[in-house]
């Protein structure tokens, strides 16, 4: 019986020291897999990177590094608390060649400024898939990150910051996206480049919490389909999201807040839906050339729909706003209802040769000039909402005919307007607008609300 234990415990005693082996073989692997570089040490950064093979975490230690890095095989560069690569002005800081690239926790900064060249900070190139680039600051880089057909990427959690000693148009983008397949653009915050985000001839790319503030547009987004935005902040801006020529676009809950000019504009962007996004406090822009005027022929407009077809806008907060929404340039089929329309100086400015109802299924929309009753009690007004007058749409379409505002020529147009219906131009109506909005204000939104229009 006792030789039996004794075997037994051999036995098991061999299978554990065996394990030990294994596993010291396998952390001597991890541990040559992972090159360590310091400021000066032996081995110098690009060395390291030749040097690296597939899979290998190269540890970069705190120090400023003047490097222009070449990535050509899959690596992790890791960068510890207070590692800095710097470009010395010129070119790009990185170049990724390679596909299942990792490039986290550095300060990257100053790339070259030549446009035609397109400096980037980070520039992944035609040749990257599935490239990582996340908890990076990325400062003072003419471009942020640029993705050249890099499919399905992953940028997330950066801090890009362009040159903000540069005019605007020469600049570059915070994130530049071309030809882009699938992919994450989640939690970056991006300021003082040219456009925030810039999408270009993509698709299937989920943009989701960025927050872009002090740019051009925020979100710039052209020839590109079947995209998610998200839970995005836009701020002070010259317009919050500037959506152009795309279709099947889901934007949905995201935020613009003082921004200028527009807050989500729409250019030939249909089958989409732009539904709970909160847009608050948009107003022309000012200019140079005007001595800090309002520039002629901009306007502060929420949601602005310019040849854009079979679009659903719904369920948005629209306050405080020049104007609400405007559509115009040939929009059609648009399905509009569930928005709250909250003290924007012009609700919704509709120039259009049709008519158009904006309701669904017996539930129109919230508006704050509405002044009609609801003698049943169920929520809908009894009269439908016409929230623009001939005289409105006169001025829009003749701009000129402001001289005769106060005249007794528009008062009897207003006049003949209200007495015979029929005189009415092609126009919107809400034949069941809601008397109060679809869900109760939320306190932020109150709070936002109340301080722009008491500033």
């Amino acid at each position: 019986m006792q030789d039996h234990l004794f075997m037994q415990y051999a036995r098991w005693l061999r299978i554990a020291f065996f394990a030990l082996l294994v596993s010291i073989a396998f952390a001597q692997a991890a541990e040559s897999a992972t090159i360590n570089v310091f400021p000066g040490g032996s081995i110098g950064l690009e060395q390291a990177v030749a040097r690296a093979a597939p899979g290998a975490v190269i540890r970069v230690h705190p120090g400023i590094f003047h490097v222009h890095l070449v990535l050509k095989r899959s690596i992790w560069l890791m960068g510890m608390k207070g590692a800095v690569l710097d470009g010395s002005h010129h070119g790009n800081v990185i170049l990724v060649k390679a596909s299942n690239v990792t490039v986290s926790g550095f300060v990257i900064r100053n790339s070259g400024i030549n446009l035609t060249n397109e400096n980037a900070g980070v520039f992944i190139d035609q040749h990257a898939a599935n490239t990582t680039i996340r908890d990076n600051w990325i400062v003072h880089d003419l471009f942020g990150v640029w993705l050249n057909g890099d499919p399905s990427p992953k940028i997330v959690n950066n801090h890009v910051r362009g040159i903000r000693s540069l005019r605007s148009q020469d600049r570059g983008d915070g994130i530049h996206l071309w030809n882009v397949d699938g992919g994450e653009i989640k939690g970056n915050d991006v300021w003082q480049t040219r456009d925030g985000i810039y999408i270009y001839v993509s698709k299937n790319v989920l943009l989701e919490d960025n927050y872009v503030h002090d740019v051009r547009y925020g979100f710039h987004w052209m020839y590109s389909n079947h995209c998610i935005v998200l839970f995005n902040r836009t701020t002070d801006n010259r317009a919050g999201y500037a959506l152009m020529f795309s279709r099947y676009l889901l934007v949905v809950r995201n935020r613009s807040i003082n921004d200028r000019n527009y807050g989500v504009l729409l250019n030939f962007v249909n089958y989409s839906q732009i539904s709970g996004n909160t847009i608050v406090h948009v107003e022309a822009g000012l200019g140079y050339g005007t001595g800090g005027s309002p520039v002629p022929g901009a306007a502060g407009i929420g949601i602005f729909v310019y040849d854009s077809n079979y679009d659903q806008i719904s369920y948005n907060w629209l306050a405080d706003s020049e104007i609400g929404v405007n559509f115009t340039g040939g929009s059609q089929n648009g399905i509009v209802f569930g928005n709250s329309f909250l003290y924007n100086r012009i609700e919704a400015k509709y120039v259009q040769n049709m008519e158009a109802e904006w309701s669904l299924q017996g539930r129109g929309n919230y508006w704050s000039g509405y002044m009609g009753w609801d003698l049943n009690g169920d929520g809908i007004g009894d009269t439908p909402y016409r929230p623009n007058s001939a005289v409105d749409v006169l001025l829009w379409k003749y701009p000129m005919a402001h001289l005769l505002l106060g005249s007794p020529a528009l008062m009897a147009l207003r006049w003949a307007q209200k007495q015979f219906p029929v005189t009415r131009p092609p126009s919107v109506q809400d034949s069941y607008p809601l008397m109060h909005p679809p869900f109760p204000i939320p306190q932020k939104l109150e709070k936002l609300i109340l301080h722009y229009r008491s500033s």
